[in-house]
C-alpha cells in the first residue's frame, strides 16, 4: 500500500496534518504508480458526506414512517436510535478510514481477523450501485416528461390509459371522488405502472428491458462515470452543486406547500403523537434500520470518504455537523411532503392517508399528482425531478467511490498505475449497467424491490453494524482508538462513544437483527406477495455478504501458525505504520514476514 511518511509524519500529540510520500515504484525500473488522494479542503469532505447521507431515504422514506409509526411520537424511537446506534457507528466509520487512510477492506489491517466487515460492505456497496441508480433513471424518464403541458400523468387520453382512468379532483373534470366508478386507477398510477414500469403480473414475468428506460439507465451512468472518473479531484467539486441544490429546491417547495389549500391538515397529520405505537416493537425497528440507512452506515463509503481526509482533521467536529445536518433534513423534508399531500388530500376529499406513499410510491405517484394540481405544473414537476437526480447522483457516486476505493487499495500497485483505475470504474460502470438490466424490465420494479429489501438495507447493515463494534471497541481495544482519535485531533473524547461502542450499539443492532428474523414475512410490493422461489432468492442477496465475516475469520484463524492463543494474537494484532502507534505499541515485524 501507499505508506504514509513515517519520517515527516507528526510526533504522537502532533497537530499538523502529516504529508504523503511521493508514490513508490512498483520494483527497480517499474513503472510508478500515483499518490493516494486526499481532499482538496474540509469543505469537499463535509459536502460529499452531505450528499451521500442527505438523499433519496430523507425525501420519501422518513416522513412515510413517521406518518406510519405515531407522528411526532415516532421522534422517540428515532432519537433513542440516532443517538446509540446511527452517529457512533458514523463517527467509528469515519474514524477509522482517517486514521488507517485506506478504504473499506484494507482499512481492516486495524484488526486483520475482521477484515471480512471489509469485503462484504464492498459487496453491499456493488449490489447497492447496481439497483440504486433505477432510481435515477425512473427520474431522468419522468424529467424529460416533465418538459410538456398538460403534463401527461394529469389526463386519461394517453395510449397507456385504461377505461377506469379517472383524474378524481374537482378542480380538473368537475366531479367528485364519490362520483368515480367503482375500481377507478388515477392518471398517475396508470403513467406510473403502464408507462414507465411496463409492470407485468409479477417477479415470474421478467419480460424484457423497457428501452426508454434502457437510455435513461446508460445516461445515469455516463453522468456517474465521468463524476468518479479522476477520483476525488473531479468528484470533489461536483459536490459543490449537488449537494446545495436540494436544500435550496426544498425550501422552495416547503414555501410552495405551505401556501397551498389543505397544506396544514398534512403537517398537523405528520406531527401529531401517538403514543401508543411506542408499545409496537415494529415501530423500533422501522427507527432503527431508518437510522442506519440514512447515514449509510455498513457500506464502506463513510470509510472512503474519511480515508481521504489528512491524518490531523478534526473529523469528529465535521462529523457532529453532518450528524445534525442530516437528521434536520429528514424533519424538514417531512414538512415539504405532508404540505403536498394535504393539498392532495383536500383536493380528493379523502383523509391524508389514503395519499400517503412510502417508497418509490411517494416520488413517482403522490408527488407527480400534488404538481399535476398546481398552477405551472410542467415547471414544478422539472424542478421536483432535478432535485431528485441531483439527490441521487451524490448518493450514487459516493457509492462507486466507495467500492472503487475499497478494490483500488488493496491492489494500489495495479490498478494505480496510469489510466488503470479509469479503466476499472468503466468495466464496473459496464458490469453494473448490464446487471441493471434486469431492474429496467417489465418486472424490474419487483427485482428491484427485492434487491431494496435484501441485499444492503435493514437485517444486512445490522450485521455488519454489530460486528465492527466488536472488531474496534472489544478486540482492537476502545482505549486505542481513543488514543488513535486524540493522536489526530488533539482532543480527547467524552466517554459516551465508548459506552455505545462497547456496549449500547451492539445490543441495540443484536436486539433489532434477532427481532427482525422473527418477525420476517414474505415480501410485498403494494398487495403483490413474493413466491417462496423469490424469498429465497433475497436470502441469497444477503446471505452473499452475511457470511463472509464468519468465514473470513475461521479461514484467517485456522490459517495462522501455533496453538489457538498464539493464532488470536497474530491475526488481532494490527498492521500500523510508525505514526498511527501508541508509544508502547510494539513494530509487527512478525506479521509482515508472514505476510498477514
Amino acid at each position: 500500500m501507499l505508506d504514509r511518511d513515517p519520517v515527516t509524519s507528526p510526533p504522537f500529540w502532533g497537530t499538523q496534518a502529516s504529508p504523503q510520500k511521493s508514490a513508490p515504484q512498483e520494483e527497480a525500473g517499474g513503472p510508478e504508480y500515483r499518490q493516494r488522494e486526499t481532499w482538496a479542503n474540509n469543505a469537499e469532505f463535509v459536502l460529499s458526506v452531505m450528499g451521500f447521507c442527505v438523499g433519496l431515504g430523507n425525501v420519501w422514506r422518513f416522513p412515510y414512517l413517521c406518518y406510519k409509526n405515531g407522528g411526532g411520537a415516532f421522534l422517540i424511537p428515532y432519537l433513542t436510535c440516532l443517538v446509540t446506534g446511527g452517529v457512533p457507528m458514523f463517527f467509528l466509520e469515519v474514524g477509522i478510514g482517517q486514521f488507517m487512510g485506506e478504504g473499506g477492506i484494507s482499512v481492516w489491517k486495524l484488526c486483520p481477523v475482521f477484515t471480512g466487515i471489509g469485503y462484504g460492505t464492498t459487496v453491499i456497496s456493488f449490489l447497492l450501485n447496481i439497483y440504486y441508480i433505477v432510481i435515477l433513471a425512473w427520474g431522468l424518464l419522468y424529467m424529460f416528461y416533465s418538459f410538456q403541458s398538460p403534463l401527461p400523468w394529469a389526463t386519461c387520453h394517453n395510449a397507456w390509459n385504461t377505461p377506469l382512468c379517472s383524474t378524481f379532483s374537482r378542480g380538473v373534470n368537475g366531479t367528485n371522488a364519490t362520483d368515480v366508478a367503482e375500481g377507478a386507477t388515477d392518471p398517475v398510477v396508470e403513467f406510473w405502472e403502464n408507462n414507465i414500469l411496463g409492470v407485468s403480473s409479477g417477479i415470474d414475468e421478467v419480460g424484457v428491458p423497457q428501452w426508454r428506460l434502457v437510455l435513461t439507465l446508460l445516461l445515469a451512468w455516463i453522468m456517474i462515470y465521468f463524476i468518479v472518473w479522476k477520483g476525488i479531484k473531479s468528484s470533489g467539486k461536483v459536490v459543490y452543486f449537488t449537494a446545495t441544490f436540494p436544500y435550496i429546491m426544498l425550501a422552495v417547495l416547503l414555501v410552495r406547500g405551505a401556501t397551498l389549500p389543505g397544506a396544514g391538515l398534512g403537517i398537523i397529520y405528520y406531527l401529531t403523537p401517538d403514543f401508543s405505537k411506542l408499545v409496537e416493537a415494529q415501530v423500533w425497528i422501522d427507527a432503527g434500520t431508518q437510522i442506519f440507512f440514512s447515514y449509510a452506515i455498513a457500506l464502506g463509503s463513510m470509510t472512503a470518504l474519511g480515508s481521504y481526509n489528512k491524518f490531523n482533521n478534526n473529523f469528529v467536529k465535521d462529523c457532529t455537523l453532518l450528524a445534525v445536518v442530516n437528521s434536520l433534513t429528514s424533519l424538514f423534508s417531512g414538512f415539504v411532503v405532508f404540505s403536498v399531500l394535504g393539498f392532495m388530500a383536500q383536493e380528493q376529499g379523502v383523509p391524508v392517508a389514503a395519499v400517503a406513499k412510502s417508497g418509490p410510491g411517494l416520488a413517482f405517484i403522490a408527488y407527480p399528482k400534488a404538481v399535476s394540481m398546481m398552477p405551472l405544473a410542467p415547471l414544478w414537476a422539472v424542478l421536483f425531478f432535478f432535485m431528485l437526480l441531483t439527490l441521487g447522483l451524490d448518493s450514487q457516486f459516493v457509492a462507486v467511490e466507495g467500492f472503487v476505493t475499497a478494490i483500488v487499495d488493496v491492489f494500489p500497485q495495479y490498478l494505480r498505475v496510469g489510466r488503470r483505475r479509469e479503466l476499472f470504474i468503466l468495466a464496473t460502470s459496464a458490469v453494473s449497467f448490464l446487471i441493471g438490466l434486469f431492474l429496467v424490465t417489465n418486472g424490474g420494479v419487483y427485482v428491484f424491490t427485492l434487491f431494496d429489501y435484501y441485499s444492503a438495507s435493514g437485517m444486512v447493515l445490522l450485521w455488519f453494524c454489530f460486528f465492527e463494534c466488536v472488531a474496534v471497541a472489544w478486540v482492537y481495544g476502545c482505549g486505542r482508538f481513543y488514543d488513535n482519535i486524540q493522536m489526530m485531533t488533539g482532543s480527547r473524547l467524552g466517554p459516551w462513544l465508548r459506552i455505545c461502542w462497547t456496549f449500547l450499539t451492539p445490543a441495540l443492532t443484536a436486539a433489532i437483527f434477532l427481532f427482525s428474523l422473527a418477525t420476517h414475512s414474505p415480501l410485498r410490493y403494494n398487495s403483490y406477495v413474493y413466491p417462496v422461489w423469490a424469498d429465497g432468492l433475497g436470502w441469497l442477496l444477503a446471505l452473499v455478504s452475511i457470511v463472509i465475516i464468519p468465514l473470513y475469520f475461521c479461514a484467517r484463524l485456522l490459517a495462522a501458525p501455533g496453538s489457538l492463543r498464539q493464532r488470536w494474537q497474530l491475526v488481532t494484532t494490527p498492521l500500523l505504520e510508525p505514526h498511527q502507534r501508541r508509544p508502547q505499541d510494539k513494530p509487527d515485524v512478525v506479521l509482515h514476514q508472514l505476510g498477514v
